[in-house]
């Protein structure tokens, strides 16, 4: 459901908010290495949301990105949003262009009690939980 590129943004916001909690920047080596991603891809998706004001970035040798407590404050549900549109959280779980709730297509019903779960779940969670010393010992980040 989730775009490979929504899920690199995902598990690299969450391995910066659990690095950076100390005030530290991350550099992207570091990042890509972490996440097991390849490192030009996530540089520019960390660059795109540096630019909407999910983390902070500095260029340079001791250049890197980081995460403010404001910023962790930022939901998961906020940062998919961000990377693949309101699709999952609002659009017909077929695609169908003509379901609507005065229109609905065969499982709008259903799908729409699913994606509601679902935001809920990604809006209640927020950066800021990974912050903790053990959190991301806990998380296990998907390798490809």
């Amino acid at each position: 459901m989730l775009s490979k590129t929504c899920e690199y943004a995902l598990r690299a916001m969450i391995y910066i908010a659990q690095q950076s909690r100390d005030g530290s920047m991350i550099n992207i080596k570091e990042i890509a290495a972490k996440i097991n991603s390849p490192e030009l891809f996530i540089a520019k998706i960390l660059q795109g949301l540096s630019r909407q004001g999910f983390l902070q970035s500095s260029k340079g040798r001791y250049g890197g990105f980081y995460i403010s407590d404001d910023e962790a404050k930022y939901s998961l549900a906020d940062i998919i949003t961000a990377i693949d549109g309101d699709k999952m959280f609002a659009g017909c779980g077929l695609g169908l262009a003509f379901c609507s709730e005065t229109n609905p297509c065969p499982i709008h019903n259903t799908y729409k009690e699913a994606r509601d779960q679902l935001y809920e779940i990604y809006g209640k969670t927020t950066l800021s939980q990974f912050r903790t010393e053990n959190s991301l010992e806990k998380l296990q980040l998907r390798r490809e």
